[in-house]
């Protein structure tokens, strides 16, 4: 029997140890390919309760036109990479859309903990300072503001406004277009990837996030 050698055998460590690196990108391309154009369930696949749908195939944000403020252009890539819920807006903002944004700001409290790992976005075919109000009384049973704007200013602090033109709107948020409570979440890349709505307890939503933020490094 010939006698090991020790060069050829470091050499092999060597090969593996380079090659894992390259192993794993490829297994991580080929897995996000799939995800991204709706082959794949992985989220499903790695056992979370998943009380959200799934939008397939997931809808990117970057590459529509956002605009803040007083149309100033924004690009979501700029922001923090976090996971987001976004609040779909109209141009007037009724005991839905009230409830919406009460629900998502309590569940991101919730979270405890992970709260900095969270953001809230309103995204809305009309600007803040032109949005209607059409509730006198908010979810926690105090009277509402006098306007939309003191509306968010007060209640949801911290929570980005952005704009978006209607056509790119409707393309974007189909889901909302059917059922008016439906409110999104957005991976840390900014890809629209899961769909909620009145029918799903505050708990399934919590569940999700937690096994979500549990395997992601953002």
């Amino acid at each position: 029997m010939a006698a090991n050698n020790p060069s050829r055998n470091n050499r092999m460590v060597l090969l593996l140890i380079a090659g894992i690196p390259i192993t794993v990108i490829l297994i991580a391309t080929w897995l996000w390919y799939y995800v991204v154009e709706g082959d794949l369930d992985l989220v499903g696949m790695l056992g979370t309760s998943n009380s959200g749908t799934l939008v397939q195939p997931p809808r990117q944000l970057d590459g529509f036109d956002l605009t803040q403020g007083e149309g100033l252009p924004q690009q979501y890539s700029d922001l923090s990479r976090k996971w987001t819920f976004l609040v779909p807006g109209t141009a007037a903002c009724n005991e839905t859309c009230e409830k919406m944004l009460y629900t998502t700001r309590q569940i991101h409290v919730a979270m405890g903990k992970q709260f900095n790992r969270i953001a809230r976005v309103y995204l809305s075919d009309t600007t803040v300072a032109n949005t209607a109000m059409s509730f006198d009384t908010l979810s926690d049973n105090h009277p509402a503001p006098a306007s939309f704007e003191e509306y968010l200013a007060a209640e949801h602090r911290g929570m980005n406004a952005f704009t978006i033109a209607a056509q790119p709107h409707r393309e974007l948020l189909v889901e909302h277009l059917i059922n008016p409570d439906t409110w999104y979440l957005v991976d840390p890349a900014g890809w629209i990837m899961m769909s909620y709505d009145a029918q799903v307890d505050y708990k399934g939503v919590i569940s999700d996030l937690k096994f979500l933020l549990k395997n992601s490094s953002e």
